[in-house]
């Protein structure tokens, strides 16, 4: 007998562990990079008018929650990543009556709204860079401006790189230099300053105030540098990322800004929450920032990053957990973002890639704790790799030695219907340039098809809330049973979950009923033939 998606009875529409300690504890929560979710106006860029009017997508699809990247007001010289007012909305996004408009459409919905803070840097044109730029008394102290090295300070004070690649410092007329860890038009802010503090305070409270359930802090990890900004003393300092201990990112001061911040989302009820973007060199390093009085959520990067390997896998779940339940925190899981290489073209590309990715799918949804989903990873869309240059918009592009440049792949906008590009996405065309074979992958085509990986997603979700023993991390402890080379087997309560990673089938005993596989699977009751590369849920 074969199973492919094989529906169970609801046994309740909301999530499995609310009522043990917060919505969060495994809630899937769904990333929409702006930009590339709707077009409302038909300029080619999305906006939040085009993420209202697609919300109901999201809730039929089955999340509990949407995180939006930056729409605020910004010259976007890295995708609205430099900041230049934090209380008002980008005209290319809309207006401020539109984030509230989709605030309020979401909530009737059932869907929680988390926003994009950047609180480690500023733009250029932020009214504080400005004011430091002119060297107006005291401006500079909110910044982290230094005198260069050598005779004439023309050397950078330190040799700090770029994430995005060259000197992490720039020189103004004057002859001063300052920090900025990412592009130049991003200065880092100097978090030593009380007015830093002040400000972002109020920051979180007027969208708090507006309604927004939570805050995806970028660069939680980055607020804080070491005292007197030692060097490094080697270069390609972007790949020591999360693998070593560096003197700009996780250090120790961070906490305090984020303990400040968790009294402030608590004096507002509701289950208001804070995720941080944090990468530290190890998983205990990672829990700090979701101690019982820090954030909520931190997002584990080991998960996503871990190649298609079970043993690897097996240790990066293990170690993941032990480091969360150290600090009593649940943890989370992410295989895509706005950052990377999508894990359709990760795990391989073509059909092996899909397989794969609708696989990883269903292991990161059975995992106890939260799941974070990228937008488009639910319509199985792989990596556009082709992009001409001309196109590409991320300013990591043309600077080589610092991130690959090539994350306008993962950003090309979504498509809904219809044949050829855009796809749905808007009236007019799309901010970059969308594939011309992708018209099978829209979400027309595939709803209703029990094949698809939309229908798997949904499936996976509707599921996820019925069967106790999925996502939450209050059902029970993970178990790993013994099973052939290349294969993963655990069990929670009443539930089990079956992984196998080999290039061929592999018939092994059955261990339960089948409910859900990421491929048709066939079994007698006593044995099941697992398909290559796929997953499968199993009730107990």
């Amino acid at each position: 007998m074969t199973h492919e998606l094989t529906a169970l009875p609801l046994a309740s529409s909301s999530s499995n562990s609310t009522a043990s300690g917060g919505w969060w504890r495994d809630a899937v929560i769904y990333q929409v990079y702006v930009r590339s979710f709707g077009d409302s106006d038909g300029d080619g860029v999305g906006d939040l008018r085009g993420v209202r009017e697609r919300l109901p997508h999201l809730a039929r699809l089955g999340v509990d929650a949407v995180w939006l990247t930056p729409f605020y007001v910004s010259p976007q010289a890295d995708g609205g990543y430099d900041v230049a007012d934090y209380r008002a909305v980008d005209p290319l996004f809309g207006d401020l009556a539109d984030a509230d408009d989709l605030v309020r459409a979401a909530h009737e919905l059932n869907l929680r709204v988390i926003v994009d803070v950047v609180p480690n840097h500023t733009s250029e044109r932020h009214p504080w860079f400005r004011a430091a730029l002119a060297d107006e008394p005291g401006a500079r102290a909110r910044y982290l401006f230094r005198p260069g090295r050598g005779a004439d300070g023309a050397q950078p004070p330190n040799d700090w790189e770029s994430v995005f690649g060259g000197p992490a410092w720039t020189r103004v007329p004057d002859g001063a230099w300052y920090l900025h860890l990412f592009a130049p038009e991003q200065p880092d802010l100097d978090w030593e300053h009380p007015e830093v503090a002040e400000e972002f305070a109020s920051v979180l409270r007027f969208w708090l105030d507006l309604g927004v359930d939570g805050f995806r802090v970028d660069v939680a990890h980055g607020m804080v540098k070491a005292p007197g900004l030692p060097d490094i003393g080697r270069g390609a300092q972007a790949t020591l990322i999360g693998t070593e201990p560096l003197p700009f990112f996780d250090q120790d001061g961070v906490h305090a800004i984020l303990r400040s911040w968790r009294r402030l989302l608590d004096s507002y009820g509701g289950g208001r929450i804070g995720v941080a973007e944090a990468w530290a060199p190890t998983s205990e390093r990672l829990a700090l920032y979701v101690r019982p009085d820090e954030l909520h959520q931190a997002f584990n990067f080991r998960f996503l990053n871990c190649p298609w390997d079970p043993a690897a896998m097996r240790t990066v779940i293990d170690e993941s957990l032990a480091a969360t339940a150290s600090v009593g925190a649940p943890t989370t899981w992410v295989l895509s973002n706005h950052d990377v290489v999508r894990h359709v073209t990760r795990y391989g590309g073509g059909a092996q890639g899909l397989a794969r990715a609708r696989a990883a799918a269903l292991l990161m949804l059975a995992l106890p704790g939260s799941a974070y989903v990228y937008q488009g990873e639910e319509l199985g869309l792989p990596e556009v790799t082709d992009l001409p240059d001309e196109v590409r918009q991320d300013p990591a592009f043309h600077r080589s030695t610092g991130q690959d440049g090539l994350r306008d792949g993962c950003r090309i906008p979504l498509p809904w219907t219809g044949t050829r590009p855009p796809y749905g996405f808007g009236p007019g065309g799309s901010w970059l340039p969308q594939p011309a074979d992708w018209a099978p992958l829209s979400v027309a085509a595939q709803t209703g098809d029990p094949h698809s990986t939309l229908e798997l997603y949904r499936a996976a979700l509707e599921l996820r809330r019925a069967l106790p023993g999925l996502g939450s991390p209050d059902a029970g402890p993970l178990t790993w049973l013994p099973s052939p080379e290349g294969t993963l087997l655990f069990t929670r309560p009443h539930f089990a979950c079956t992984l196998n990673t080999r290039p061929a089938a592999l018939e092994m005993p059955a261990p339960g009923r089948p409910v859900l596989s990421s491929s048709p699977v066939e079994t007698d009751g006593r044995t099941v033939l697992l398909p290559a590369d796929s997953c499968t849920w199993w009730a107990l």
